[in-house]
């Protein structure tokens, strides 16, 4: 069963947070999905701009700190849990998702998959939220001298 996990600290309130990863109904700041859409049922569907649709049935909803449900499509079956662990200063994230294959060729790549999906949804999240003006973006001069753009050269 491969297990993906990935954490992060965000420096902005956990009450922001959770409302933007909720939000079924705005899910456009997220680059891996075409589209969300909520059953009558009270579970969602979420269609991969690869074409692969997933449903979705919440197991837990801990408003501010714990969000988990099941998960299945065509290739897979499991469970994703997200974390939200207020601290000071900000709020940190820990997202786990355990899968279970429907086709066992694909356990050499899942892993990797699943931490590249992991990372992406951390990307986009960053950037809905400095979108917003929830997380401010970084200063240069806060920024570490291996990351701060270099200073532009007269000619």
């Amino acid at each position: 069963m491969p297990v993906s996990r990935i954490t992060a600290f965000l420096p902005c309130d956990a009450e922001a947070v959770w409302a933007v990863v909720t939000d079924l109904s705005d899910t456009g700041w997220r680059s891996d999905l075409l589209a969300t859409e909520t059953l009558p049922d009270g579970r969602f569907v979420e269609r991969a701009r690869g074409g692969v649709a997933t449903v979705f049935t919440v197991t837990a909803c801990e408003p501010c700190r714990r969000w988990a449900f099941d998960l299945e499509n065509r290739n897979l079956t499991g469970r994703w849990t997200g974390l939200f662990e207020p601290e000071k200063g900000g709020v940190r994230l820990t997202f786990t998702e355990r899968v279970t294959l429907r086709r066992r060729w694909l356990a050499p790549l899942a892993v990797l998959y699943l931490r590249w999906q992991q990372r992406t949804y951390l990307e986009d999240l960053r950037r809905r939220l400095t979108e917003t003006g929830v997380l401010a973006q970084p200063q240069e001069e806060n920024r570490p001298a291996c990351a701060r753009r270099p200073a532009a050269r007269g000619r």
